[in-house]
């Protein structure tokens, strides 16, 4: 079994998960033993190493949840993708804290982290997980290896459209080591495989590199709608692009607002997707149905069993008096909490189907008129840790929308898959884009449409909306989906004082941070191995 070593951390790049192409399920059956050149010798291995490298943004390891980790160094299940971009992209922010005390937890509800925290290290050793696994797949599915290897003609083409799904998964590790990390190694297909020491990129050289890469591989995905539930299509790549437009002023100090238009107006003049009817739905263990989910990452309680996606964010945030059977589990593990701040935005009213709180010991169900919300003491969540303190969120569900809780026989797993890319994000990128060139209406269309979702009908619709508008309403359409932080600093508000929430800076009611917090830390142990490598300013 082959490693790269990058560190404190073994990245294991072998073992192969089986991939049902016409289901919702991972199918996993690692055969053990094969060498690359073995495996990549049979035209029918292609599909089920795709497979592994889809699998690496919902698994963490070759034996599900315990044993044989991907990533060794850290908890298993603290090392998932989602969750440890999870860590990263909402901690640190006003949506979310968590009362756990775990090492590496509190600094990142502190906005105190340094280049030896647990979960920065191990969302970078994950990014660099996917890539290496993706660039010999890449390789090896070359026209030119393809044709020593003496596939045929159907083989080929088949494989042409695997190769371009690892090459879109490649760039959306690298998107988020730019969003993340900023400069950062760079390796691709062309690289030695094995230890050696991979030059940095700069983050806009890193953006030109990703932005050829999915104008490259757009046409040669397949379109939405035949599309295998669970793999990228050509709007995936599509709405990827809008998102890195949407922030490259931030990313190249170049901004891009017209592309960010185009490839939004592209994902949804395909007609591939529509607004889900409810959303709550979006987020329950049946949400594979949805016409809305543009690009998911799958769990499955039985076949993909994890300790983090979300598992981990339905588990974690049920607490306190919190029933785990309303949410299709066997256990809540009370740690995740909302902060007031994030609350508030949502003017006391229950009226928006997306308000999902429960406090006061009662199930907070949208559609009361007015839900007064009692004394809760946040400043007590890192502190004495009580079960009892902060607003919990029942926002992601393991029960279908009939009622009835996911696969998993002892209700530990959860089936629900975790959104990564879904259409409303796309029409809220749209409306701040539009915004920024001065289209009034197309923003107010965008925004209403979202917003009639959310109260049923259209009475709470603007009639002139602002970009503060758009970030609020992002706020209350995409908490928990991975993307505060990066929304906070397109703004300007994540690390200033023009919005603060409760341990922003370390303390109870919070406080502005320095600049350089916008960036995560290369972690030390590759700044230490890697003489190519600069760390970033302020760490």
């Amino acid at each position: 079994m082959k490693k790269i070593k990058i560190g404190f951390l073994s990245l294991i790049t072998t073992g192969f998960l089986f991939l049902d192409s016409c289901s919702k399920r991972l199918d996993l059956a690692p055969p053990i033993g094969l060498s690359s050149v073995e495996v990549y010798a049979d035209a029918d291995n292609y599909e089920k190493v795709l497979a592994k490298i889809y699998a690496g943004m919902s698994l963490s390891g070759l034996h599900g949840p315990s044993g044989n980790p991907d990533i060794a160094g850290i908890d298993e299940g603290f090392s998932q993708y989602i969750r440890v971009l999870w860590n990263l992209q909402e901690l640190p922010t006003d949506h979310a804290i968590c009362r756990w005390n775990d090492v590496g937890i509190p600094e990142m509800c502190k906005m105190e982290w340094s280049a030896e925290n647990s979960f920065v290290k191990a969302m970078y050793s994950r990014i660099y997980f996917q890539i290496p696994i993706a660039n010999v797949f890449i390789k090896e599915s070359s026209d030119e290896s393809m044709n020593e290897k003496g596939f045929t003609d159907e083989q080929q083409n088949e494989i042409r459209t695997y190769r371009a799904e690892a090459r879109f998964m490649r760039a959306l590790s690298y998107y988020h080591a730019m969003d993340l990390f900023g400069n950062v190694p760079f390796v691709d297909e062309t690289d030695p495989i094995g230890v050696f020491t991979p030059d940095q990129i700069t983050r806009s050289d890193l953006f030109d590199w990703i932005e050829a890469e999915l104008l490259s591989i757009e046409d040669n995905l397949l379109e939405p709608a035949s599309v295998p539930y669970g793999r990228a299509s050509k709007a995936a790549a599509q709405t990827l692009l809008a998102k890195m437009y949407l922030n490259a002023e931030v990313y190249t100090s170049n901004p891009r607002w017209d592309d960010c238009i185009v490839y939004c107006n592209k994902v949804i003049d395909n007609g591939g997707f529509s607004l889900s009817t409810s959303y709550s739905e979006l987020f329950m263990a049946d949400n594979h149905t949805s016409s809305e989910i543009i690009f998911p990452v799958c769990f499955d309680g039985q076949y993909t069993q994890t300790w983090g996606g979300t598992t981990f964010l339905i588990c974690a945030a049920i607490g306190s008096t919190m029933d785990a059977s309303d949410y299709g589990m066997n256990n809540g593990w009370n740690g995740l909490r909302a902060t007031p701040t994030f609350v508030n935005i949502f003017s006391d009213s229950t009226l928006d189907s997306r308000w999902m709180f429960h406090t006061s010991g009662e199930k907070v169900i949208a559609g009361d008129t007015v839900l007064v919300i009692q004394d809760v003491n946040i400043g007590d969540v890192l502190t004495n840790c009580p079960d009892t303190s902060g607003y919990l969120v029942g926002k992601f569900s393991n029960l279908d929308q009939m009622g009835n809780p996911g696969s998993h026989v002892a209700l530990s797993h959860s089936d629900t898959d975790f959104p990564l890319f879904r259409l409303a994000d796309v029409k809220l990128m749209l409306a701040e884009a539009s915004l920024k060139v001065g289209d009034q209406a197309t923003a107010l269309d965008n925004i209403n449409e979202i917003r009639v979702r959310a109260y049923g009908n259209s009475n709470h619709n603007f009639s002139t909306v602002t970009l503060d508008d758009v970030l609020n309403e992002r706020s209350k359409e995409l908490y928990w989906e991975c993307t505060r932080r990066t929304d906070l600093i397109r703004f300007n508000k994540f690390t200033g004082s023009d919005l603060v929430w409760s341990f922003k800076g370390g303390t109870t009611d919070g406080t502005a941070v320095d600049e350089f917090r916008s960036l995560y830390p290369l972690p030390t142990y590759d700044i230490v191995n890697n003489p190519n490598l600069s760390q970033n300013n302020g760490y």
